[in-house]
């Protein structure tokens, strides 16, 4: 069986689940892990793991397939995917929704000057939800789109936290209100007129020594995109109670459109996630992802794409006949 060779660009939580998920798909192998901090003090899931330093990345461009970029949306992807399409087909996560029309045009350029395939936005949202939103428009074109997250971490809010001065560890939870998705899931299609009426955010914070309480809840609550637009509450607490409490990352949510098929007929559709690990799930989307993009590469396809523009075929490693048979 020819092999798809992956390469994994950062190793924090993200990077671990991908080396995982890769362990599962018999058609790939790991090249590598290449990472910013000394390779040396990598300790990777697999002790056979190859690890390099970022230094070394462009001696790798003909034995890569695909790099799976698994930086922060924050300030990481936005410079590394565009640099990693200038020498690989590429998955990224980038979670900024509010940003991502500015990314894609930004990767676009680098990847068609460099005839290489682009892969942004790739997870589970943005990623499975966004195709869910679009499946569920299409069908019920008469109709509301509604999104729910949580209760669960969110691995780029987090990390958008982690990074303000100060912080030595942070973890954020999303919390839907209750009684906005009791009025989606009943029908009454709701007009919510901003995010603060469907969920919150709630943080846990572990400050460096000296760091200013007042100064980093400020800059929490007024990060835009982020945490701007929602009502945010941050607590303080110490490094036990955070070690003891929040070290899981369980995560989860539901797209739901509330629509009409006519005057007297209600329809509502629903996808739904409940995940034990947010990253182990993520990279897992990431992985079969990069199996596609692999597939599009080798029939020319280059540019920026999204998981709207993928055929779910591409995804699998089951054959058509195989699809015809057992899948539909």
């Amino acid at each position: 069986m020819e092999k798809i060779r992956i390469g994994i660009y950062g190793y924090g939580n993200l990077g671990k689940g991908v080396e995982t998920a890769i362990k599962n798909n018999p058609d790939m192998e790991l090249v590598g892990v290449f990472t910013r901090r000394d390779p040396k003090t990598i300790k990777t899931i697999n002790k056979e793991t190859n690890v390099y330093g970022t230094d070394e990345v462009s001696n790798m461009k003909d034995k890569i397939d695909v790099m799976i970029l698994c930086g922060g949306s924050a300030t990481d992807l936005p410079v590394q995917t565009p640099e990693m399409a200038s020498m690989f087909n590429v998955v990224d996560s980038f979670d900024n929704h509010a940003n991502i029309p500015l990314h894609f045009n930004n990767v676009d350029k680098v990847a068609k000057e460099n005839n290489k395939l682009a892969l942004i936005s790739c997870g589970w949202d943005p990623g499975l939800f966004s195709l869910n939103r679009a499946l569920f428009e299409a069908v019920l074109p008469i109709g509301t789109n509604y999104v729910f997250y949580g209760r669960g971490l969110s691995q780029g809010h987090s990390d958008a936290v982690r990074r303000i001065k100060g912080v030595k560890k942070a973890v954020q939870y999303t919390v839907p209100y209750e009684e906005s998705v009791r009025k989606v899931r009943n029908g009454e299609e709701p007009q919510f007129s901003s995010v603060r009426e469907v969920m919150w955010r709630e943080c846990f914070v572990v400050l460096d020594e000296n760091a200013d309480e007042k100064e980093v809840e400020k800059e929490i609550k007024e990060m835009p995109n982020y945490f701007e637009p929602y009502n945010t509450t941050v607590h303080f607490i110490s490094e036990e109670e955070f070690d003891k409490d929040h070290v899981g990352m369980p995560h989860g949510g539901f797209v739901l459109r509330s629509g009409k098929t006519s005057n007297n007929n209600k329809q509502i559709a629903e996808f739904s996630l409940n995940l034990d690990s947010n990253p182990e799930f993520t990279s897992s989307v990431l992985v079969a992802y990069a199996r596609a993009v692999y597939k599009l590469s080798k029939e020319g396809k280059n540019g920026a794409v999204t998981v709207l523009d993928i055929p779910v075929s591409y995804l699998t490693t089951k054959t058509k006949e195989e699809l015809l048979k057992g899948t539909l």
